[in-house]
């Protein structure tokens, strides 16, 4: 199998090791085909098969194995895209059923957990949104009045943030929110997928994605699912050149994990209004309760060589939890849609039977389950209200399109500056360098042992110039958000193939 997507661990993925399935070893046909095992793939597949289809589920790599098990697991209504924005962008009732769809997508797992018996610490809690001391409370007040207009009517503002132990500005309580055990819960709902009759494959890397009336996906192996529909839930298509790619940017997210004393912290949610801004969520667990801190985003690739973005988490927390020692650091990539709502439904020029989920814009435990929802009903030909509002084919809306797009572009000039180091031999073990040599880019890769791997530095996706990650020991595109092993192998797309390896001077 090919690796997780990325070197470090988070909380969930030591507290709970997915199953393991038998790679794809011979052409099989079902119903529907999905590329993708994440929290996306997998609803679907559980949803589709609660309607009698047949599902197959194909993984290049263990079953939640890309940015599903990097959550930092909030359930919420509460979007990142605020909801006065969502309101200019997609309209009065686009902003209402974006609220009632996350909404739903809780409730939805909720029933899930119930039906299923499953053990994943579901629970029900409060969220809060807040300023932070000294910043003014107008971004509060308008998204109280938003909340308000979209239905959300049960959200309370008060002057500051009770239960804690640092001042605040204004605040907004959601209730009725959630956090779960992401890992648990997946486990519980594939296992619950096959008993229904869904066949999961992992190890099994696909390279071609065909829709129309002989609908294919065929892996590196040879092997071929034939299928009715084809659903791609890859976290980001791999099966789009460019269309989606363009209404969305990638980002890198950084999390930490750190002991507290049970009940020191009150068991909510909260996140405040700076940009980028802090999620924080209490774990609690036999072996004591963490505080789950996230922030420090930029874009995937482009972080100017900083090392001390989880430093700057922990010190952050200190100044304002009773945290001791840190238990993990984590990162993982937030697909950001120019727009602040996910793409679900038809792949945009493509036949009608080949669908996408991606652009999870921070919520992606809860776009994912309304993707499962989505995609259920649009397979099956029943109407769903919400299909308008997350089709994949919109335009792009937003000051921030043309901004990223303007960003994406200027990724290209990498192929005119020096490169990192001047020699292969000048990269340290257990890290990763681009060395120019004349007007080739190589992306060298030191192992611990000595190795080297090189590698043409042209991410195949769109020919950018790939960047060392540091954090995760990964190959990072910063125009697309594609990423690689330190040995060039595709982990995250668009890029569906690997980095032209070359042989080391």
């Amino acid at each position: 199998m090919n690796e997780h997507s990325g070197s470090t661990l988070s909380a969930w993925m030591n507290s709970c090791e997915m199953p393991r399935r038998a790679p794809l070893r011979e052409n099989a046909t079902a119903d529907i085909v999905i590329v993708g095992g994440g929290i996306a793939g997998l609803t679907t597949a559980y949803l589709l098969a609660r309607k009698k289809q047949s599902v197959i589920v194909l993984d290049d790599g263990p079953l939640c194995g890309g940015e599903t098990e990097r959550t930092s697991a909030h359930l919420t209504n509460a979007l990142d895209r605020r909801y006065h924005e969502i309101e200019k962008l997609h309209g009065d009732d686009g902003a209402r059923m974006a609220a009632e769809s996350h909404s739903v997508a809780i409730r939805t797992i909720e029933e899930i957990v119930e039906h299923e018996a499953m053990q994943c610490e579901f629970f029900r809690l409060d969220g809060w949104l807040y300023a932070p001391e000294g910043e003014s409370s107008a971004g509060i007040d308008q998204e109280f009045e938003a909340c308000q207009r979209v239905g959300l009517t049960d959200v309370e503002r008060l002057q500051s943030l009770p239960g804690v132990r640092f001042e605040t500005g204004a605040c907004l309580r959601f209730p009725r929110q959630a956090r779960f055990h992401p890992l648990k819960y997946l486990r519980d709902l594939l296992l619950a997928a096959e008993r229904m009759g869904v066949r999961v494959y992992t190890g099994s890397h696909v390279e071609k994605i065909e829709g129309g009336v002989n609908a294919h996906v065929r892996t590196t192996a040879g092997h071929t699912v034939t299928a009715r529909a084809v659903v791609v839930a890859t976290n980001t298509p791999v099966n789009d050149v460019l269309t989606i790619h363009t209404k969305q940017a990638a980002y890198r997210s950084y999390v930490v994990a750190m002991d507290i004393a049970r009940g020191s912290v009150p068991d909510a949610l909260f996140w405040d209004t700076r940009d980028p801004f802090h999620y924080v969520r209490v774990e609690q667990s036999d072996s004591g309760d963490v505080l789950v801190v996230g922030g420090e985003d930029h874009k995937t690739g482009q972080d100017d060589g900083r090392l001390e973005r989880h430093e700057c988490l922990e010190q952050w927390a200190r100044e304002r939890f009773p945290v001791t020692t840190t238990r993990y650091r984590w990162s993982g990539q937030i697909m950001q849609s120019s727009d602040g709502l996910a793409f679900i439904g038809r792949n945009p020029g493509d036949h009608d039977n080949v669908f996408v989920a991606t652009g999870d814009s921070g919520n992606g435990l809860t776009h994912g389950t309304i993707a499962g929802l989505l995609l259920a009903d649009l397979i099956t030909g029943v109407e769903n209200p919400w299909a308008k509002l997350y089709d994949p084919s919109r335009l792009p809306g937003g000051k921030d399109f043309l901004k990223e797009a303007a960003n994406m572009a200027a990724q290209y000039t990498d192929w005119v500056k020096p490169g990192d180091v001047t020699r292969a031999e000048d990269v340290p073990r257990g890290h990763g360098a681009v060395v120019r040599r004349g007007l080739t880019l190589v992306a060298v890769h030191c192992a611990e042992d000595g190795t080297r791997t090189e590698c043409s530095a042209v991410c195949p996706h769109l020919g950018a110039a790939v960047r060392w990650n540091p954090v995760e020991h990964t190959w990072d595109c910063p125009a697309h958000g594609s990423r690689y092993t330190p040995q060039g192998d595709p982990l995250n797309g668009p890029a569906i193939s690997a980095m032209k390896r070359l042989a080391p001077e």
